[in-house]
């Protein structure tokens, strides 16, 4: 999926590789629409290692345009790696 793609290619560029694309869903939303990507990332990966502490994983909420083209994120969450996941 294009869509799949580009989220990867802009998480790659701008904030770290992502760990698991967990959801793509489109969305409309005050007369727009597009898509929504939930995107797991391994946070400070090095720096936890050094420090022997348990990884850091962020959820990341991201819209796309029609056009695949990001036009926002925000980090929702943050948690051990060893932790359970949060169960919707």
């Amino acid at each position: 999926m294009k869509i799949i793609e580009e989220v990867k290619e802009f998480f790659n560029e701008n904030i770290a590789p992502p760990h698991k694309i967990i959801s793509v869903k489109k969305y409309e939303e005050n007369g727009e629409n597009g898509w929504r990507a939930l995107v797991e990332v391994i946070e400070e990966k090095d720096y936890m290692k050094k420090y022997a502490h348990d990884q850091m994983v962020g959820l990341y909420e991201v819209f796309m345009d029609n056009d695949s083209e990001v036009t926002g994120f925000s980090r929702i969450s943050l948690r051990f790696r060893s932790d359970l996941e949060e169960q919707a």
